[in-house]
């Protein structure tokens, strides 16, 4: 494509604006979007996952790496054929309507993908813990965030962003948040920052049974965060779950590390 339309361009010429209940805000600075592309790949022909394109920032930048094919959910309607015109017919490009909470990611690509994408604000935690837990994994994902959940992603014990978020999703992988994006970025601004991750899969990642046990004991200890981990556990074993884990039971969620709530979710009966 020689000489494209920048995307306010297209985006007037569509009639195009955010939809606030898709929690949408466009980034239309190409440059940003290479910037996050580059920190995503390289792909080295792997297949990238884009959800919610919206008028396709990312999408080119994608377009222009070295991905192999480039699979875009969007939910929106109003953008697909927008976005078709970003098709140059190689089949390369594949255009998916659909809600991404309820795609077969694996029926969309073969072999190891990336996911590299702008969540939509309202559904962004629900689609990492999907790719986390699920039975499909990326080959690795580059996510931009509202900077609150990035920062809950990345926490360490004993950050006050620290919590089940963090817990899975660095037991799963290696979390860094990689770049800070001020709102002013978007249009429309929304009205926090937001950030970058970009995570790795562990090869020694909990299997699909530990995951759920680790769902459970992080729910029980963090629904409970102020309070001793012999209370908060009390319904999954309380005191004796943590001696059998090698825990203190009367410190609190927040300063256990990841290794420590595997071994409580290890040892629950």
């Amino acid at each position: 494509m020689s000489d494209p339309p920048t995307l306010r361009e297209t985006l007037d010429a569509h009639g195009l604006s955010a939809k606030k209940s898709f929690g949408q805000h466009f980034l239309l600075d190409l440059n940003v979007t290479r910037k996050i592309v580059r920190l995503a790949g390289p792909f080295e022909g792997r297949a990238v996952i884009e959800v919610g394109p919206g008028p396709g920032g990312l999408t080119r930048a994608l377009l222009e790496s070295d991905a192999g094919r480039v699979v875009l959910i969007e939910k929106d309607p109003r953008f697909l054929p927008l976005l078709a015109e970003l098709d140059d017919g190689s089949g390369r490009m594949v255009l998916v309507e659909a809600d991404a909470l309820k795609v077969r990611e694996a029926d969309l690509t073969d072999g190891p993908s990336h996911v590299v994408s702008n969540l939509p604000y309202n559904v962004g935690t629900p689609l990492l813990i999907k790719w986390l837990t699920g039975p499909w994994l990326p080959y690795a994902l580059t996510l931009m965030f509202q900077k609150e959940v990035a920062e809950r992603i990345v926490a360490a014990p004993g950050d006050d962003a620290y919590g089940r978020l963090a817990v899975i999703s660095q037991a799963v992988c290696e979390a860094r948040l990689v770049m800070h994006l001020p709102a002013a970025a978007f249009t429309p601004p929304p009205k926090v920052a937001s950030a970058v991750v970009h995570l790795v899969p562990r090869p020694d990642r909990p299997d699909s049974e530990m995951l759920k046990r680790l769902e459970r004991v992080t729910a029980a200890a963090f629904g409970q965060r102020r309070k001793m981990l012999r209370s908060s556990l009390k319904t999954l074993g309380g005191a004796a779950l943590c001696e059998a884990a090698g825990i203190a039971p009367d410190v609190r969620a927040e300063v256990v590390d990841g290794p420590g709530f595997l071994r409580l979710a290890q040892a629950l009966p």
